[in-house]
């Protein structure tokens, strides 16, 4: 089979990136293949009908015509390839259909009028199919929307849609723009974007990407973006480019023509001047025709970008791809990225008096008005532990220092203390701890007096260890962080991550010069998610951006965009990118070595024109076939689960965000057996973490035990892959009955006796530490094989 258009090479030299440009156009009217595969296989047929019914000449007159028809677009291939600079293999086409008419081993022709109408249907059948998402994409592009003016909802171009327009999105539509939930809660199919099928809900005030599709009922939408600025307008313009050029492995066939070419016809004039016989020159080239070279290698590409597209990973084009398989660096920035990108809770501390439930219900009843990233941090933490924010009034906010309003006819404020607020010694500890943790604290207080303090973090994202790990496996074998935050919390995650090299508080013209010194030892992949990344990622070799989240400038300047926010989906892309490039190499140098052993069987007379080009014919459909594998799923890159399992390992992360508070109960008590004076409170607040620990801790480690771990260990190989979490299980089932044998003490003794005082602060402390690491390795090693 004959491809006869390779892709024009627009990459500059090096491992530099493609200039941006629209996608190829085809060689030819979409009706040319179909019908000179009609006509050369027509007459294939009519001439072998025409040969057992013993009319020869009139056989071999349908075989001529036929080759002739083939020689016409095949030479108007060949002539439109030499324009562009490129005499490549299709030339040996042409001089084998030639070849065979100027002999008159017309069957043979026919067979190569065929293979080349096969070849390039193949062709186009194998694109349909491994574009198949990204022309789903561009096909899902929303063309209207319905803008509510008044009571008044009448539709118009999505172009005239602005920020600030509300909008109504009804039961399976399309979201047109950006924007944000007006209410009532919105139900999301978002499976366009993320690849994930399960429904999410999307309540008032959230916010809610363009392209995800209303799975539920009509929700009124609050535009914050037009459409060019839009998620999904972003995408789309990545997903028109997807196959614009030809990645550098298709073009190696290039390449191997500079001297596969003269090879060919320097053995078939050899043989010719050997035997004497044109007709073994003829049969070399027909067998010289090495459609593995110029099909199968992008066939596997174009299937790699299906793969990927399938998981929520658009990429620009097929040599982003091919670069990504190549890779042995990757440079990521910390926020947005290897972390959540959105701080959250980790802890609240109270005041003498105070419970920190209170204090955090009391923060989010101010805060629930403020815009302010951490306000919303405290109200989504309040509502996760089922903390319902109450009314505030006379609410206002002072930048930079906070938010007040008046709850329950007190004063109540959240932010920074004022410069005159006398701290107390609870504070001074919660304070010196927030250091220490490398968290931010938002201070509550209510008539000027500080009741508590509420702690911050960006924390890391449950599936960065994981996807690391796998980065590597793939052949990543340099990780290094560049992040403009300070040099502390990004070591902190770097030395949990592993990573081999930390450079923080950098600018982007820093995070620029890093990339390109990477670029100097090894193909280097950047990852990011901010408009400050943009530089850094069009430098990089291949730019990848966290696109569920990240900023507009961020995805035109990436070569990969992740649309649904999880970095292990880099890997994912990773694997599927060094499988494709596998799978091409595999099927271009394998077609190649069999056209060269029956370029040499031949040569020597072995296989005469028409046997040559059946055979070249099986070739053909072999390296095809097994350049399509890239499109099947990869079963070693990540684990299957089975439903019930997935639905567990939701439930359970679900019960983790629920149990916060039993953990902050834990380290509280411990903290209160050390204030002096106070063994009375001390103790109650014990009796209240054993309450806890007995009501929803213990059940929940219980649960976990015998109904997730089962269904893991088909996944992750039987049970010793979750024996070390087994008995992480029994020590905190021992901490927590040591807790209860104190108290047991206590009340047959009247009060706490000093010597139990250090014994159960230990057991508080060991019991805190324990559950925080066994939480965290739960949520990293097994809850983020769930998407």
């Amino acid at each position: 089979m004959i491809h006869a258009n390779p892709a024009d090479d627009t990459r500059r030299a090096g491992s530099q990136k493609p200039a941006p440009g629209p996608a190829t156009e085809p060689a030819g009217p979409s009706w040319l293949e179909p019908v000179l595969l009609a006509v050369t296989a027509s007459s294939l047929l009519a001439g072998g009908i025409l040969w057992l019914l013993d009319h020869g000449d009139a056989a071999d007159l349908c075989w001529a015509l036929g080759t002739a028809f083939a020689v016409v677009p095949a030479t108007g291939w060949v002539v439109a390839a030499l324009r562009r600079g490129h005499a490549g293999v299709d030339l040996i086409a042409v001089l084998a259909l030639g070849g065979t008419l100027a002999v008159g081993e017309y069957l043979a022709g026919a067979l190569i009028g065929l293979m080349l109408a096969t070849g390039r249907a193949l062709e186009a059948a194998a694109q349909r199919r491994a574009s198949h998402d990204l022309r789903a994409l561009l096909a899902h592009t929303p063309r209207t929307a319905r803008r509510r003016t008044g009571t008044e909802v009448r539709p118009v171009p999505v172009s005239e849609v602005a920020a600030g327009d509300l909008l109504v999105v009804g039961a399976g539509e399309v979201v047109p723009v950006d924007g944000q939930v007006a209410g009532p809660a919105a139900v999301l199919d978002e499976s366009v974007l993320t690849g994930e099928s399960a429904p999410v809900e999307r309540k008032p005030g959230q916010t809610v990407r363009s392209g995800v599709v209303n799975a539920g009922g009509a929700f009124d939408l609050r535009a914050t973006a037009t459409e060019q600025d839009s998620t999904y307008a972003g995408i789309v313009r990545l997903a028109r480019q997807a196959g614009a050029e030809a990645a550098p492995v298709v073009r190696l066939a290039d390449r191997y023509a500079a001297w596969f070419l003269p090879l060919s016809v320097a053995v078939a004039g050899l043989a010719w001047l050997l035997s004497g016989s044109a007709v073994r020159a003829v049969a070399v080239l027909v067998v010289a025709t090495p459609c593995p070279l110029l099909l199968a290698a992008p066939v596997a590409i174009v299937s790699g970008l299906s793969r990927a597209s399938r998981l929520g990973v658009v990429v620009r084009d097929g040599g982003a791809l091919e670069r990504l398989g190549r890779a042995r660096t990757l440079l990521l920035d910390k926020t947005g990225t290897l972390t959540g990108g959105r701080p959250r809770v980790v802890d609240v501390t109270a005041a003498p008096g105070w419970k920190p439930a209170e204090v955090l219900r009391l923060a989010a009843t101010v805060d629930q008005y403020s815009p302010h990233v951490l306000a919303h941090a405290i109200v989504d933490a309040a509502r996760e532990r089922g903390l319902e924010p109450s009314m505030a009034t006379d609410v206002s906010e002072e930048a930079g220092r906070g938010a007040y309003g008046v709850v329950d006819g007190r004063r109540t404020a959240v932010g920074r203390l004022e410069p005159t607020t006398v701290v107390p010694e609870w504070a001074r500890a919660a304070e010196n701890r927030a250091v220490l943790d490398g968290a931010a604290v938002a201070w509550l207080t209510v008539d000027g007096v500080p009741t508590g303090a509420v702690m911050l973090r960006d924390p890391l994202r449950h599936d960065a260890p994981r996807a690391l790990r796998r980065l590597r496996t793939a052949g990543i074998d340099r990780i290094v962080m560049l992040t403009g935050d300070r040099p502390e919390p990004a070591r902190e995650i770097a030395a949990v991550l592993g990573l081999d090299g930390v450079r923080a508080e950098l600018t982007p013209a820093d995070k620029v010069a890093a990339v390109r010194a990477e670029r100097g030892r090894a193909v280097t992949v950047m990852v990011g998610d901010g408009v400050n990344d943009a530089p850094a990622l069009a430098a990089a070799d291949v730019g990848v951006a966290m696109g569920a989240r990240g900023s507009t400038a961020s995805s035109e300047a990436a070569d990969i965009v992740l649309t649904t926010d999880r970095v292990d989906r880099l890997a994912d892309a990773t694997s599927i990118a060094v499988r494709s490039r596998r799978i091409a190499v595999q099927s271009a140098l394998g077609g190649m070595l069999l056209s060269l052993v029956a370029m040499g069987a031949a040569a020597v007379g072995l296989l005469p024109p028409a046997v040559g080009a059946l055979l070249q014919e099986g070739i053909d459909v072999a390296v095809i076939l097994n350049a399509l594998r890239a499109l099947r799923v990869d079963q070693g890159a990540r684990p299957a689960l089975e439903p019930a399992a997935e639905a567990l390992i939701h439930r359970f992360a679900a019960e983790h965000e629920d149990l916060q508070d039993v953990l902050q109960a834990v380290r509280d008590a411990a903290a209160r057996l050390s204030e002096p004076g106070g063994d009375g409170q001390a103790l109650e607040s014990v009796r209240e973490v054993n309450r806890l620990l007995t009501e929803r801790l213990l059940p929940h480690e219980s649960a976990e035990e015998h109904e997730l771990y089962p269904a893991l260990e088909p996944v992750l190989g039987g049970p010793e892959a979750t024996a070390t979490m087994s008995r992480a299980h029994a020590e905190i089932e021992r901490l927590a009955g040591r807790v209860a044998a104190h108290l047991s003490l206590a009340d047959a003794q009247g009060a706490l006796e000093p010597e139990q005082l250090e014994d159960l602060r230990a057991c508080l402390y060991g019991l805190h530490t324990v559950l925080r690491l066994h939480f965290t390795q739960e949520e990293e090693n097994y809850f983020s094989l769930a998407p």
